[in-house]
């Protein structure tokens, strides 16, 4: 009986590894579709790879014709005139002009800063957490790398998306200089709104706030001055 029931077990022993071997075999001769480069499209650079063995070649676009087309499009066109429009009406308010030394905080793709260059100011700076070059450098709007009043003029459009706005709001006040202008704009807001956010600043007065139109969007403009240095 301890034979017989020997017999079977090796017999099932055998099968199972004759299984296992040819399992084996088929998965190394079987080559994935996935890995069998396709015909090539006629616009690679709009080909996703269909996997990780993917290996056909990748088109590298340079930086420089990237930018070429992102500036060409209607939409950078479009955005970077609000900004113009923009920018022009604190020229005509005298707290801006050709001379300044301005930093845009949250800039972004850096809108902002070619409206600034087109216009004639001769020193912008953008910065942003994650870089656009070669208009937006990377820096974090919490811990700028500059120094103390830096700036003539600091300018935000992004305040309200801020991680921390008060730590936002302490370093744009201490990169502006003794006197210099802080600008920044925010959804269209009240009365009680922008005492809400003039509560942030704390070493700076109002100059001014007024309800715009930018970027086809109703804003609010808080324009302040920087009150002593730090």
């Amino acid at each position: 009986m301890e034979r017989h029931i020997q017999r079977v077990l090796n017999k099932v022993s055998f099968i199972s590894t004759v299984i296992a071997t040819l399992i084996l075999l088929s998965l190394l001769l079987h080559v994935p579709e996935t890995c069998i480069p396709a015909k090539a499209p006629k616009k690679p650079q709009l080909r996703f790879p269909k996997s990780t063995c993917d290996f056909s070649a990748r088109y590298y676009l340079p930086l420089h014709k990237k930018n070429d087309r992102l500036w060409s499009s209607k939409s950078w066109i479009t955005k970077v005139s609000s900004y113009t429009r923009f920018f022009t009406q604190l020229y005509q308010m005298g707290v801006l002009n050709n001379h300044s030394k301005v930093l845009c905080a949250s800039a972004g793709a850096g809108h902002e800063i070619m409206a600034l260059t087109k216009m004639g100011v001769e020193d912008v700076t953008g910065v942003e957490l994650v870089e656009s070059l070669p208009l937006v450098s990377r820096a974090d709007p919490h811990n700028l790398p500059f120094f103390d009043g830096a700036f003539d003029v600091v300018f935000t459009g992004h305040l309200e998306e801020a991680l921390y706005p008060l730590l936002c709001a302490g370093e744009m006040e201490r990169t502006v200089r003794k006197g210099g202008v802080i600008v920044v704009a925010v959804e269209e807001c009240n009365e009680k709104e922008v005492k809400d956010i003039l509560r942030l600043f704390r070493r700076s007065r109002l100059l001014n706030h007024s309800h715009v139109t930018f970027k086809g969007r109703r804003i609010t403009r808080i324009v302040m001055k920087n009150k002593a240095s730090t």
